[in-house]
């Protein structure tokens, strides 16, 4: 799972929203403010609240300083607590004196942003102040630091810390500027000694860019930071096993005896829990939990206990075995084409048995008096002999006494609020049920009457499951007054009536009155321009419409006019990123001077720099310019990327060599150059030597920790594009690789509904490449698994299942162009990704596929 989502389904029960939104966005209610928040900007000076920040700038005060674009900056570290005084404190200091500074302005944004999963290079900030020069750097750190002497805080992990105090220094951009980083990516810049622009790091470990000369009086202060170190501990720490904004989780040696160990780290102030609690306290809660169960034989054992550095840290046994997530990939039946039925009974033994291994466990938990509450696959070590598990992770656990609810939990196991004590565990184990056949249950965040429909799915996958197995756990997942809602309006094959049921959903979700996304999506979409784009913004949207037959979006094309005029600053260029794809629907749309407007505004920018690929890079941007005319830089993109091949290291459609080749092809199709196939046949080449064939004997793209089939990622997007090239030449291999990648479209079970990464993805797959019907069917019914009602119309999750998506690369805007590619009377596809042409003779009409 991908903790970054988790702060972002704070804001919205439907969807993903940003954390500084903190009530629904159609309420318009407003977030509390610190006290000194709210006091009008002081008489010459601005004020600007942007995102989670609040600006105050002296624009209008004579003689102020001039300030630079970049240098060395002041952070300020601070607790919920004291964090009011210490605004006062900078803001009493700095008006004065003409020095722009802005700070986080409420309690509930500052709690996020120093929250367990919260960004750990940006974690800690309270305040930023912008010296002038770095005699004032100095002086401020000085004044201000004796000013604000033992005020406690988060420690800012991106920064050189002065003194013992809450003053954090990193020098970087004080203005937003951009470049293209190693990766092709457009990241926040600043200028080196030549004036050229790179990126400015903000990892969470202190960088000085080579550039940049240390100021003499912090030369003290970084000797302090690095004279800390693990050597004198008992302990060798040999790798990382898990990182959070509260601190790490390492694997070690007791140098002592030679026995493995596992070392836990809490931060002081940092890493807190819905309760307030930060990572110290909640270690606190771990060792005490842990004393209290000591004895029973399914939780790991305290060894020892002490402080680092500020940073405390819990030493326990290590546990052999394997988390019960880990199972899945190997194990899980439904991953198949056609599952084994002894193979799926088999499975079905082993389930049970842990289900019973688990309960006995937290049984025993509660004989002691303590509730888990944090409960979930990835907190369940399975034994190495898959009799037994140990539960891991006590941080969340209490005293039954002490329990007033859950202070953070894993999505897909959270107990509703009226949930407490050990019914809070109950609630856990009544998913787990659940999740070890149809790994699904973060749907339930969303929608716990989904809960009937999982059970449903599970026992008919799986027959040989007790009789009424799963009904209890139903029961206990959706309480009282739950089946009000759930139910679908229409299922996703019976269309038109489930293209008109989305189209509506679609349009039910619009925010027009907001500039940063018009409709929902994935929390891609809150980076710069995202809202904007094909793959997260509202430029998918509305080319999933228009390709399904949906009525135009007027509403929706204005706000895309509109905020386009002049696109924002830092807007990245690419197809599926930025302004190439944005420029590509517009002109579909019928707005083409917008569209040529867009394309001229990137060809200003060093669009030459961007990376080869598809999603944000020269593959897209090429396919667009040759697109809309300008044929001699859509040549020179060509150039270029016959000049960059081998460049990354990822394969597939979005991200790797395929999109380049498909770029060759679709520009050979304009030109009739035969040796832009022949590039193409070396791009697709390379990406299938990054594939691997599975036991299955199915071709997937080797990703060194896990295998992928997706359209985005994976290798169904390669066959995608390897149908197109077949379509114009001949090649058994390819032929070969294309039929041993086609059952990667055909599991029973994916993890997501999504286009890019989920089962959408295989529908449209199916549907374009000719399979026989049946297949595609199949598919397209098994997409229902994942539907959810929304205003009472059909709409499906993003990316994590935790929230609603909308659009294309993630949700119900992906599922709409899915379903239209299998099901509507017209073509339907995704950009340069029309249904596959037919072949020529020797090509894939010869092969099982097609006939």
């Amino acid at each position: 799972m991908d903790k970054r989502y988790e702060v972002f389904c704070l804001a919205d029960r439907n969807f993903y929203e940003t954390p500084d939104r903190l009530s629904s966005s159609r309420t318009g209610a407003r977030v509390p403010l610190f006290e000194i928040a709210e006091r009008p900007a002081p008489e010459g000076w601005t004020s600007q609240l942007a995102g989670d920040w609040l600006h105050f700038s002296p624009e209008g005060i004579p003689g102020r300083r001039v300030r630079p674009q970049q240098g060395w900056k002041i952070h300020v570290s601070a607790c919920l607590d004291n964090a009011e005084k210490v605004a006062e404190h900078v803001w009493d200091y700095c008006v004065p004196r003409a020095i722009p500074f802005k700070f986080v302005p409420g309690r509930r944004p500052l709690h996020l942003r120093n929250s367990k999963y919260a960004g750990r290079g940006s974690s800690g900030k309270f305040v930023t102040v912008y010296p002038a020069d770095e005699a004032e750097f100095h002086l401020i750190l000085t004044e201000l630091g004796d000013l604000l002497a033992g005020e406690p805080g988060p420690y800012v992990l991106s920064d050189l810390r002065w003194g013992e105090g809450p003053l954090y220094v990193r020098y970087g951009g004080f203005t937003k500027r951009h470049c293209v980083d190693e990766n092709g990516t457009l990241v926040t810049a600043i200028e080196n000694a030549d004036g050229v622009l790179v990126p400015d790091r903000r990892d969470p470990v202190f960088h000085l860019p080579d550039w940049v000369p240390l100021p003499e009086f912090l030369a003290p202060h970084l000797a302090a930071r690095n004279a800390t170190g693990t050597g004198d501990l008992p302990y060798r720490i040999e790798r990382a096993l898990h990182f959070s904004n509260g601190g790490g989780v390492y694997a070690g040696t007791d140098t002592r005896t030679g026995e493995k160990v596992v070392l836990k780290e809490a931060r002081p102030y940092a890493g807190l829990a819905a309760d307030g609690a930060d990572a110290v306290a909640r270690l606190e809660r771990e060792r005490a939990a842990l004393e209290q169960v000591a004895g029973t034989g399914v939780a790991p054992g305290v060894r020892d206990w002490f402080t680092l550095g500020e940073h405390r840290f819990l030493v326990m046994d290590f546990l052999e075995g394997r988390s019960l997530n880990s199972f899945f990939a190997h194990r899980h039946p439904l991953i198949g084409v056609e599952p084994d039925p002894e193979a799926v009974a088999e499975y079905t033994r082993w389930a049970l048995r842990i289900l019973k291994a688990t309960e006995d466990a937290v049984a025993a938990v509660h004989e002691r008096g303590v509730v888990f509450n944090d409960l979930h696959l990835f907190n369940i070590m399975v034994d190495p002999d898959e009799q037994g598990v140990h539960l891991l992770d006590f941080e969340a656990a209490l005293p039954v006494d002490d329990h007033i609810g859950q202070s953070m939990a894993h999505p897909g196991f959270i107990a509703p609020l009226d949930r407490k004590g050990f019914d809070v565990d109950r609630y856990a184990l009544a998913c787990l049920r659940i999740a070890l056949f149809v790994p699904m249950t973060s749907l339930l965040v969303i929608d716990r009457a989904k809960a009937a429909h999982l059970a449903e799915i599970a026992t008919s996958q799986f027959p040989s499951l007790p009789a009424g197995y799963l009904d209890e756990a139903v029961r206990v997942i959706e309480g009282e007054g739950v089946r009000d809602g759930g139910c679908l309006p229409v299922e996703p094959g019976d269309w038109p009536a489930s293209r008109d049921s989305m189209v509506r959903a679609i349009l039910a979700s619009a925010t027009p009155d907001r500039d940063d996304r018009l409709f929902p999506g994935d929390i891609a979409q809150f980076t710069e321009g995202g809202g904007l784009g094909l793959a997260h913004g509202a430029a998918g949207v509305l080319h999933a419409l228009a390709e399904t037959g949906a009525e135009r979006c007027p509403e929706g094309e204005q706000w895309l006019l509109a905020h386009t005029d002049p696109p924002p600053n830092g807007t990245p260029l690419g197809l599926y990123d930025g302004l190439a794809g944005v420029a590509y629907v517009l002109d579909r749309l019928g707005h083409t001077d917008r569209a040529h407007a867009l394309i001229d505004t990137v060809l200003t920018e060093n669009w030459q720099r961007l990376a080869p690929e598809l999603h944000g890079g020269i593959a897209g941007l090429g396919l667009v310019l040759d697109r809309l005319g300008y044929k001699e830089q859509a040549l020179e993109a060509a150039q270029l990327l016959a000049t960059r091949t081998g460049e990354g290291r990822r394969a597939g459609l979005l991200h790797g060599a395929t999109g380049p080749a498909l770029f060759f092809i679709r520009l050979y199709e304009s030109t009739g150059d035969p040796a832009l196939l022949d590039r193409a046949a070396e791009e697709l080449r390379r990406d299938l030597g990054r594939c691997l064939t599975n036991p299955a004997g199915t071709l997937v793209v080797n990703d060194t920790t896990r295998t992928l089939p997706y359209l985005g990622g994976g290798s169904v997007g390669i066959a995608a594009v390897l149908d197109d090239y077949l379509a114009h030449r001949p090649d058994e291999a390819f032929r070969e690789a294309r039929d041993k990648i086609l059952p990667a479209a055909r599991s029973r079970y994916y993890a997501q509904s999504g286009l890019f990464n989920g089962r959408a993805g295989m529908v449209l797959h199916l549907a374009r490449t000719g399979a026989p019907r049946a297949w595609t069917d199949e598919q397209v019914r098994h997409l229902g698994w994942y539907a959810l009602p929304y205003e009472g119309q059909l709409a499906f999750p993003g990316d994590q299942m935790m929230r609603l998506s909308m659009d294309l690369a993630t949700g119900t805007a992906g599922c709409l162009l899915a379903l239209g590619a299998a099901l509507a009377d017209r073509p339907v596809g995704l950009p340069f990704l029309a249904p596959a042409p037919a072949a020529p003779p020797g090509g894939p009409t010869d092969g099982p596929i097609r006939g």
